[in-house]
């Protein structure tokens, strides 16, 4: 199994700003963009680790999923959520020969947790032997910052502070930033036997 972002979050849709002044970092100076960098790496750090701690995407993006077996011929949870839209589905055989097939072919079920792919009729398409299915499609909360949950921001603006903070300590010690586990919780995805059920 293999989750590819295919195109990353732009450094415009950033809450540069909003870092800024949760930092209280003055504004006004010659040099203001002298700390850009380190903003930015400071939040797309924040970003991803919000992101793998929940599960969830926070900007709308797009991703490519690969797998080599279905879970079931009936229903194949997705790795991440929420997802909006499945865009594209192909099936690679062992030799690299790919079959492009209609996102028509399956369905989406969308759900905050867990979002599934379900066949359109029968089963889902066939995976060829040691070959793979390629899924493409869209998740995230919103495609700009505003339309973020507002607990989620809170979480992304607080590591970013946390790692922006500590960038000449030596590192990180691993643990979240006061606030950030509770800002998150109901966001994390409680599995349960493996995800072996989906």
């Amino acid at each position: 199994m293999k989750l590819v972002e295919l195109a990353p979050v732009s450094v415009f849709d950033l809450p540069m700003a909003e870092l800024r002044e949760h930092l209280r970092l003055g504004t006004g100076f010659a040099d203001d963009d002298i700390q850009d960098p380190v903003l930015e790496r400071a939040l797309r750090a924040a970003l991803d680790a919000i992101e793998a701690r929940t599960g969830k995407v926070l900007f709308a993006r797009a991703f490519r999923w690969t797998v080599q077996a279905w879970r079931s011929p009936v229903v194949q949870a997705l790795p991440v959520a929420p997802v909006t839209q499945i865009t594209a589905l192909s099936l690679v055989g062992a030799t690299g020969d790919v079959t492009p097939l209609s996102p028509a072919d399956v369905s989406l079920e969308e759900d905050m947790h867990r979002p599934q792919l379900h066949p359109a009729q029968g089963c889902l398409p066939t995976i060829p032997m040691r070959g793979k299915a390629e899924v493409t499609f869209v998740a995230g909360f919103a495609a700009n910052w505003s339309g973020i949950p507002a607990d989620l921001a809170q979480a992304v603006l607080l590591m970013a502070a946390h790692f922006y903070e500590s960038r000449l300590d030596g590192g990180d010690d691993g643990n979240l930033p006061f606030g950030v586990g509770a800002l998150i919780a109901r966001y994390r995805t409680v599995r349960i036997l493996g995800g072996a059920s989906a």
